[in-house]
């Protein structure tokens, strides 16, 4: 029983762990506005400036992994 109980608790704490970071996954989900914003702004890339780019960008990266032999990212979307 004790056996039980332990694992019991263990698996709680972990679910609440999870239901945590769920949390804060849907608090960095992109609202609609956002959703809008990125839409007009990627489709005319070439001609907004370099504060909008820069702009899109947060949105969507949460990091770039930059090397003399690649360029990698994390995408938040």
């Amino acid at each position: 029983m004790s056996y039980a109980n332990g694992k019991i608790e263990e698996l709680d704490t972990r679910r609440q762990g999870l239901i945590k970071e769920i949390a804060a996954l849907n608090a960095e989900s992109v609202s609609p506005q956002k959703i809008e914003f990125l839409s007009a702004h990627l489709g005319n890339w070439d001609n907004i400036d370099f504060e909008d780019r820069r702009q899109v960008v947060d949105i969507i990266l949460s990091q770039v992994h930059a090397t003399a032999d690649c360029v990698s990212f994390e995408w938040k979307i």
